[in-house]
């Protein structure tokens, strides 16, 4: 009898062990990879060790309580171009620093002041996920939004516990210059400019040469809002109908730096579920700085007379 209960009482303890890790790992109820602030609210009472990372805005004039400053700054590459990636050795002590680890719940959060403002945190759940952070999301209307509902506001900094994570970059959602140069060779990929249509169409340029990749279609990434706000699912897929090649094998999404197409990915990966969905984070500033295909590119005449005209019409404006 007693060697019975002693081989139940193991297998138990087995089963248990087995078990445990898979809660620990579980998502908090109720998540989404876009959190309204009502959600995240009742989140937070259940699940106090969530962690929110404010990405943007004045973290000292007030943030969430809890939420620990994280500059989007910090997940950026260098001047030269700031949608390259830092080093794995920089963003390893990044996340180690802010106490994360693979299984810990990460909200991003932005000041909530405009679409772009939404990009910087689009950009960093890209960057957790593709250094294997499991349960990620981010916050509709950002800052603006939850103190718009009246939720807590704290201006006590907070600081996480520091991790032991050594992530390992996953490539699953990024695609690099030459694989872009492959898919615009062999024309197998959907390439979706997220840049206003000016610098689509090669009327205006921030670095570089003005234009498009070759094959590019244009989906400009603030029509998926209304203000800071994500549209509603429904609208957000007929925005997506809009774009072409859509049974293409794989979604390429670019801007300049990384920074606009990242709305543009978390719409489409995240929201829409499309399969193989990538950001190409160095976008058009290393893309135009070599001799490879482009369209729309204007002359150098046509290019200053609408940078002139461009500027002449805000001055009067003004």
């Amino acid at each position: 009898m007693k060697h019975g209960l002693s081989a139940l009482f193991r297998t138990l303890c087995l089963l248990l062990s087995l078990w445990l890790p898979l809660q620990a790992g579980a998502a908090p109820q109720g998540w989404e990879v876009l959190l309204e602030p009502a959600q995240l609210d009742n989140i937070l009472a259940a699940t106090p060790q969530v962690r929110l990372l404010h990405v943007t805005g004045d973290y000292d004039a007030g943030h969430i309580p809890g939420a620990v400053s994280a500059p989007y700054a910090e997940f950026r590459g260098p001047g030269g171009n700031p949608g390259a990636l830092p080093s794995l050795e920089t963003l390893s002590a990044l996340v180690q620093r802010l106490g994360i680890t693979p299984q810990t719940p990460v909200v991003v959060i932005h000041s909530g002041s405009n679409a772009s403002d939404f990009g910087a945190a689009a950009r960093v759940y890209w960057t957790l996920k593709s250094l294997g952070v499991k349960d990620l999301s981010v916050l509709n209307g950002g800052f603006v939004g939850w103190r718009t509902g009246n939720f807590p506001i704290s201006r006590e900094a907070s600081v996480a516990t520091p991790s032991t994570f050594e992530p390992q970059w996953r490539d699953d959602w990024q695609v690099t210059t030459q694989g872009v140069e492959e898919l615009v060779a062999s024309g197998e990929g959907r390439l979706i400019d997220a840049r206003p249509e000016d610098f689509f169409e090669g009327l205006q340029a921030s670095t570089g040469r003005p234009g498009t990749i070759r094959g590019a279609s244009n989906l400009t990434f603030t029509n998926f809002f209304e203000g800071s706000r994500v549209l509603p699912k429904a609208q957000v897929g007929e925005v997506l109908a809009s774009v072409t090649q859509t049974r293409a094998p794989v979604t390429v999404s670019f801007c300049n730096t990384g920074h606009q197409a990242a709305v543009n990915w978390f719409i489409m990966s995240e929201l829409q579920g499309i399969p193989n969905t990538r950001l190409y984070a160095e976008s058009m500033t290393e893309w135009s700085m070599a001799d490879r295909p482009m369209d729309n590119q204007p002359n150098r005449l046509q290019h200053y007379w609408h940078m002139t005209t461009s500027w002449l019409a805000e001055l009067i404006g003004s």
